[in-house]
Parts: structure tokens; sequence; C-alpha cells
């Protein structure tokens, strides 16, 4: 039995509950790469942002990345350091409190840069998003590479020699990728734009190295790392993930709050929703596991939807898509039986809704010694108060 299921009764239903010593797994390990490779990797928070657990993250890693206002503000606020900030597109109404929370300034066209770059006057380090034109993600919609993709400037828009202010590049080009595709995309990104690599101090290869999943070749990362280090040593270099922060680091928990049937099939509903609290298993889309049950092929599920034991699952707003299915589980389920959703805790907790009404997850953490530290519970009031 593992250590949350061992005090699951602690813990309030639904709620995301961060593992402090998964978490530490993963900042111990990457702290390590940094080392090893001389490079400095910041956590993005567009993929996690519980600034609660912080002061942990803290003891391995100096510094963020934000790409809006309230993200820089969490950065110099919370977590105590200004933020490397890039936005596809900064505004005259936000762009001088952003400065005011930011070290880096990375612009994604010329012609945002041509705009804001007299507010900047030295007061952070100034950066262009460049597209080298190569990703190998493959779902579309994450594809910061695409054809007519609307981020960083191409090599063939550059000036010959840059603006004197600009000291970095920014480039983006992974999603939960293994190091083997950075090792490519850097042969292309080394392809566009090396004649430039003299003019400048840092390079930012962006976010999307997963290197705290299982299967990850972090040695072929180090010495991926090493061998740019040693063709450009004089650029300092910056990776920014945010996945592999909290990768592994915690479930959602729930309970079933009813089983219903309809030809043939059997879902249960759960107190929480997959629209609101799980959107990326609908946007990827992805299945995720469930502890304890097994992955079934949905058409295997429908012809033997007689076992009793498979079962859709289903989430509590009132989207008729709101599920996903089938899994199978060694018992009948029960209404009030606990379900918990594996790795739920990175990009999951920062693009929740409260569509429909729907009561947000509680969110916590689970300390090595076993105690349960309860981060924020939420109320009828949050949602009211973002309606007006």
């Amino acid at each position: 039995m593992t250590l949350l299921e061992q005090n699951i009764d602690k813990i309030p239903s639904p709620c995301y509950v961060m593992e402090e010593e998964l978490l530490r797994r993963n900042l111990e390990l990457i702290r390590s790469v940094a080392q090893r490779a001389d490079v400095e990797i910041i956590l993005a928070f567009k993929a996690f942002a519980l600034w609660k657990s912080f002061p942990i993250f803290r003891e391995y890693i100096g510094h963020t990345t934000a790409s809006s206002l309230f993200e820089a503000r969490l950065a110099k606020e919370e977590f105590g350091s200004k933020a490397h900030t890039y936005s596809p597109a900064y505004t005259e109404e936000e762009f001088e409190e952003i400065l005011d929370c930011s070290s880096h300034i990375t612009f994604n066209s010329l012609s945002q840069y041509a705009r804001f770059v007299p507010m900047v006057k030295g007061r952070a380090s100034i950066g262009l998003r460049v597209n080298p034109e190569y990703s190998e993600i493959e779902t579309e919609l994450y594809n910061p590479c695409a054809p007519g993709s609307r981020f960083g400037i191409l090599a063939k828009d550059l000036p010959a020699t840059l603006p004197a202010d600009i000291e970095g590049f920014h480039i983006h080009c992974h999603c939960e990728s293994g190091s083997d595709v950075f090792a490519r995309t850097l042969l292309h990104i080394e392809e566009k734009f090396s004649p430039w690599f003299s003019q400048l101090k840092w390079i930012n290869f962006g976010g999307g190295h997963l290197m705290t999943r299982k299967d990850y070749d972090v040695e072929l990362l180090i010495k991926t790392l090493q061998g740019f280090h040693a063709r450009y040593p004089h650029l300092k270099v910056i990776l920014e993930p945010g996945s592999a922060f909290a990768w592994q680091t915690g479930p959602l928990v729930t309970k079933v709050v009813d089983i219903v049937e309809n030809a043939g099939i059997k879902t249960a509903i759960i107190n929480a929703s997959f629209t609101c609290h799980m959107p990326d298993c609908l946007e990827m889309p992805y299945m995720p596991e469930i502890r304890h049950a097994e992955m079934v092929d949905s058409q295997l599920s429908t012809l033997n939807c007689q076992l009793s034991t498979i079962y859709r699952i289903g989430g509590n707003s009132c989207l008729s898509g709101d599920f996903m299915g089938f899994w199978h589980f060694d018992h009948e389920l029960q209404i009030g039986e606990t379900l918990i959703f594996e790795d739920m805790i990175h990009y999951t907790t920062v693009k929740t809704t409260m569509f429909n009404g729907i009561g947000h997850p509680s969110i916590g953490m689970l300390k090595k010694d076993g105690t349960f530290e309860l981060f924020r519970q939420y109320t009828y009031e949050d949602y009211r108060d973002r309606m007006c």
C-alpha cells in the first residue's frame, strides 16, 4: 500500500494531491542535470503554478518563466525572483508592470521589439523568439513550429546584424519529448541560427524536455548539451520545462457518486469532471491511468459489456461528452468508492475551469511523513466572484 493510500482518509474528495517525496525526486534529478550539463533549468508556470510548494522548489532552482502579467507577478511575489518572460504579444497597459517583474524579456516579433524596447532601457536582458521551422510534435494543437505558426521569427526575416541590445534567442520545439528528439532538433536550430550565435549571450531551448520520465535518456541530454557548450562556450544555456518538474508527482482523488447504464454501457459518475478538471484528457486527447484499473479497448469493452467490472467513467458536468472509457476493475464499483487518477498535477491544475458551477477540487500536499497539508479548499464564493 502506498503512502497516499495509507493516508487516504485525511484527504478531501475531490482533491489534487501533490506528493512531496515524488516532487523532490524530480527536483533532485533536474538539479543534477543542470549541474552536470552546466545549464540553468527554470520552472515554466504554464504547466505548474502551485505557489504554496515554492519553498521546496527554491531549494533546487533559482528562477521561473512567465508568459503573462499574472505569471510574472507570481514569479516576483511568490517565488522570490524575477521571471524570464515571453509573451506572444505584450500590451501597453501591462508591459511596464511585466517589465518590473522580469529579469529577461523575450519578444515574439521584430515589430513587438521595436514597439517596446524603448521602455526596457537596460532593465532586463532582451531576447527574440525564433522559429526553426522544425518540430517532431505529432499533435498539431501543441506544435509551435507548424507552418503558419504565430510563434517566433524565421531565420530569413532576421537582419544579418542584430540590434546591439539583443542578448538571447528563445526557441521552443518540444512537448513531452525525449532527448533524442532534442538532439535531432538541435541540428536544425544550429543550421538555421548559428550565424547569429556570436552576437548573443544566452540561448533558451524552451520546454517540453521530459527528463523525469522513466524512459527518458538523461545521459544523451547531458551529452548533447555538453557538445553544444563545446561549440559555443560563450552562450549560457537555459531550459524551461514545466511537465518535467511535476511529472508523476501526484493524483486527482475522486469518489464514485452514481452508476448508470444505457445501451449496455455502464458509466461510473465521479464527483469531478474531465472537461473542468482534466481538460487535456479531452483536448489532447489521452486516456488517464486509474489506480488499480486497466484501460481496455473501447470496442472490446462494448463487446464485453456484460462483464460486470468494465466501466466508462463520467464527469459530473452537463457536457454530454464529459466522459472517458473504458476501464476494467477487479471488482464491481460501489457508490462512495475512491477512484485515483494518476499524474494529475502538471498542466491539469493550471487549466481547470468552474464551468457549470462545478466545485473545484481541493489542492494539497502529502508530506513525506504522511501528514497532509491542505493548500486550498474552494467555495461557492470562488465561483461567484469569477463571474462578476
